[in-house]
């Protein structure tokens, strides 16, 4: 099995007044994709993550440690959470992605371990 940090991106939008529909919708294309998961490999951790005017990024810059609010790239998109999974292979990973709301953009990277 194969190791894979999936990367959820998307235009920020107020869940607060999503419609009920629409909650229903993602819940359920994110049930899809973690039995789908859990059918060919398992989902190692997940989680949504807090809207990007909650980041806080550090950088070092010209030797000194720098930290600042907001998310480190200045994009409309935001990243929304995550999947780690264990998979056999990536066109099984992409196969478990397209089950995701296709308002998403989804980047799949292969983890590596650093020993």
């Amino acid at each position: 099995m194969k190791r894979y940090l999936i990367l959820i991106a998307y235009e920020p939008m107020d869940w607060s007044t999503a419609s009920e529909e629409v909650r229903a919708q993602f819940f359920e294309q994110h049930g899809a994709f973690s039995a789908y998961v859990a059918e060919h490999g398992k989902e190692v951790a997940s989680a949504a993550l807090d809207d990007a005017d909650t980041a806080t990024t550090v950088r070092h810059v010209d030797g000194e440690v720098v930290v600042s609010d907001g998310p480190f790239a200045e994009t409309a998109e935001m990243i929304g959470g995550y999947y780690e999974v264990e998979l056999p292979d990536l066109d099984t990973a992409i196969e478990a992605v397209k089950l995701l709301p296709p308002s998403y953009s989804l980047e799949i990277r292969p983890t590596i371990s650093i020993t």
